[in-house]
């Protein structure tokens, strides 16, 4: 089943942080890459298309002709069959691989070789489908610019600066809720101890604003929180839900 807050979450926060962002700054086409980066570690659907004009506005996400594929000519006739939303993988191209059909393999890689909404053609900034359309001429300049990586964090900061301007204060809580193992963690837990965290500028600004709203005791009734005596028990939690 998928996770609804999560998704609830990213999209609202692409919204938040698209309507707030300067119309030439090229940051949230990064951050849109972390966010749903965070999203594909959850059991979520795919959402793109609910806030897709952001998307495409912000250089996340490419929309062209469906014949503008670089396979279109070879394969004219499976593209004109397509009749609805399509992942268009390389290793089955009669497969329409959607989420709740038979030959659906999970996320992974499934957006790599772009995706299809006839009329169109989609792919996202840093797929293997992108790389062909860059290297086909399609996208030049900024367009055919690799996505950085950011931290979720520096996200995460973004996104409470501009919630606060916004009066969202459920925004704040909800994204602080997650804790540090979260926001600043890997595969191995959070790197980082309690005085490096201290001094990081993206740490300092989202805590800062978590005091200036007063949504700590929201963020800690979050169902994604670590347990309170789990928190109790270890140094870094202890520090990240202390007044």
């Amino acid at each position: 089943m998928s996770e609804h807050v999560i998704e609830d979450l990213v999209a609202d926060s692409v919204r938040l942080l698209d309507r707030y962002a300067a119309a030439e700054d090229p940051r949230p086409r990064d951050w849109f890459r972390a966010l749903y980066r965070f999203q594909d570690g959850h059991d979520c659907s795919f959402t793109h298309f609910r806030v897709m004009d952001a998307l495409l506005r912000r250089r996340h996400t490419y929309r062209f002709p469906l014949d503008r594929h670089p396979d279109h000519a070879e394969r004219s006739g499976w593209f004109t069959s397509l009749d609805g939303f399509t992942a268009l993988r390389e290793h089955d191209e009669h497969d329409a691989r959607d989420e709740d059909g038979p030959g659906f393999e999970g996320y992974g890689d499934w957006l790599e070789d772009g995706y299809a909404d006839p009329p169109f053609l989609y792919c996202d900034a840093g797929s293997a489908l992108w790389g062909r359309l860059v290297d086909a001429g399609e996208l030049r300049g900024a367009d055919a610019v690799p996505p950085g990586r950011v931290p979720l964090i520096e996200v995460v900061r973004e996104i409470a600066v501009a919630a606060e301007r916004d009066g969202d204060r459920e925004l704040v809580g909800w994204w602080y809720g997650f804790g540090c193992e979260v926001l600043l963690g890997g595969p191995a837990g959070c790197p980082f101890g309690v005085e490096e965290l201290a001094v990081m500028p993206a740490v300092r600004e989202l805590r800062a604003v978590v005091e200036r709203t007063g949504v700590l005791a929201f963020a800690r009734e979050s169902p994604y929180a670590v347990p309170a005596e789990f928190a109790d028990a270890h140094e870094l939690e202890r520090w990240w839900w202390r007044p």
